[in-house]
């Protein structure tokens, strides 16, 4: 029988199998693993903040469990391996036979910034663009770190990107070049000749068939959304969403519900199924496809979440780099983890319980130890800052550390390669409405 209604526990749980959550975690995690996982959410946003761990290890973590990270290094930062990058919600690992998808983007990209507002930038490094073309023929894929030039300074007090990063990165959106891996976690820029098969951006589908593709996608991905939700899971246009929703719909791929709480219609994946229950224990990126778009956590999870990264340390309310805690379908709590790998301590600097949520602190203490473990920590230290770090504390057997002010200021040079800046165009890293998806990612 069709579905046409979900209860708000329902949806939650279906969406969570959807993503891959819900599974017993395997004594091994294998290769195939891996890239199943990563084709069930279709993508790995990048992220450069790495206080605690690199955003785009983390989703596989929390679904698979430990994992050997030099496998997905493998699959993900080599020149010709599996996957590549490109802006998909924001930058992100995406599979190499995806890339022609995007097509229509690079062209956007190119168009808007053709546009008033952007064209003085263009216009600037077009000599540079130029040089580094005959550059990248001549010695093939090289970082912007490898290019000499007199107009590589800094100019700003963050990561000064200069003519030559950003004359890349133009050319990045706009697939003059392709990523050809990563170096010491530095975009490799390589001519899409050098590293893709002959006529992989020529042949890519026309505009509303990539669209209607990726919009598919992110069904299946998300198992049940709203419009909202679909649009933003690739950074869609909300129009352009809605007309493939509709060509699914009458196809039979996708089926319209209601959820119970939610305002707006939503749409279930024809193949998406509801779990009776679903036993999970994770701590999620603030890049995870179940916290991304902070519109659908808070309406799905009552989650009202927001990076703190670029708020001074004295005005922060939960922390630096917070991991949203999910125990089954419910995300009860937030804990702000930093790696200490020169002491090899895993440092829990807050934890807090959900309000009208109830935190299992003996769960998330043996999460907190798994997690330990497969970042190579010998400890775990809690800090006493949050409503839930003497409870989780006392779950780990450990005494609180006292909190004092200079934990909150000391996540300098914990940015690697520079935040997330250079990798998302939103600061927060997600987007907060619909219009949001028109903005950054031009359709």
């Amino acid at each position: 029988m069709v579905r046409t209604t979900l209860s708000a526990a329902e949806a939650r749980r279906l969406a969570l199998a959807a993503q891959g959550f819900g599974q017993p975690p395997a004594d091994r995690v294998s290769t195939r693993s891996i890239t199943a996982g990563i084709a069930r959410l279709g993508l790995l946003q990048i992220d450069s903040v790495n206080v605690f761990e690199r955003s785009h290890y983390l989703p596989l973590f929390a679904r698979l469990g430990a994992y050997d990270r030099a496998t997905l290094d493998r699959l993900t930062l080599t020149a010709r391996g599996p996957y590549t990058e490109y802006w998909a919600h924001e930058a992100a690992f995406v599979p190499r036979d995806h890339l022609p998808l995007f097509r229509w983007r690079m062209d956007a990209m190119r168009e808007r910034d053709a546009g008033p507002t952007r064209i003085d930038g263009v216009r600037r490094t077009e000599g540079v663009r130029r040089e580094l073309r005959a550059l990248l023929r001549a010695e093939g894929p090289m970082p912007a770190s490898a290019v000499e030039h007199e107009s590589n300074v800094r100019r700003g007090p963050w990561w000064g990107w200069s003519d030559v990063k950003t004359g890349l990165e133009q050319m990045f959106r706009w697939g003059e070049v392709v990523s050809a891996g990563r170096s010491g976690f530095e975009r490799v820029y390589a001519l899409p000749e050098q590293v893709l098969p002959p006529g992989t951006l020529e042949t890519a589908p026309p505009r509303a068939a990539a669209i209607l593709q990726l919009v598919r996608q992110a069904a299946r991905s998300l198992g049940v959304g709203t419009r909202a939700d679909l649009a933003d899971y690739y950074r869609l246009r909300s129009d352009d969403t809605a007309t493939a929703i509709a060509e699914l719909t009458a196809a039979g791929e996708l089926v319209p519900v209601r959820v119970e709480g939610w305002a707006e219609r939503a749409w279930m994946h024809a193949g998406a199924r509801v779990p009776r229950r679903l036993d999970a224990d994770a701590v999620l990126s603030p890049f995870d496809p179940v916290v991304w778009f902070r519109r659908r956590a808070e309406r799905m999870y009552g989650f009202h979440y927001r990076i703190e990264i670029y708020t001074p340390a004295p005005k922060r309310v939960f922390g630096y780099y917070v991991l949203p805690v999910l125990q089954d379908d419910r995300l009860v709590g937030r804990i702000d983890l930093k790696s200490d790998r020169q002491r090899g301590v895993l440092r829990l600097r807050t934890a807090w319980q959900e309000p009208g949520e109830r935190l299992d602190p003996e769960r998330l203490a043996e999460t907190l130890r798994r997690t330990a473990a497969w970042q190579g920590l010998d400890g775990i230290e809690v800090i006493d800052r949050g409503t839930a770090a003497a409870s989780v504390a006392g779950a780990l057997g450990l005494p609180l550390v006292p909190h004092v002010a200079a934990d909150d200021a000391s996540d300098a040079g914990g940015a690697g390669d520079g935040g997330s800046t250079e990798d998302a165009g939103d600061p927060d890293g997600a987007s907060d409405a619909d219009a949001t998806a028109d903005a950054d990612l031009p359709a």
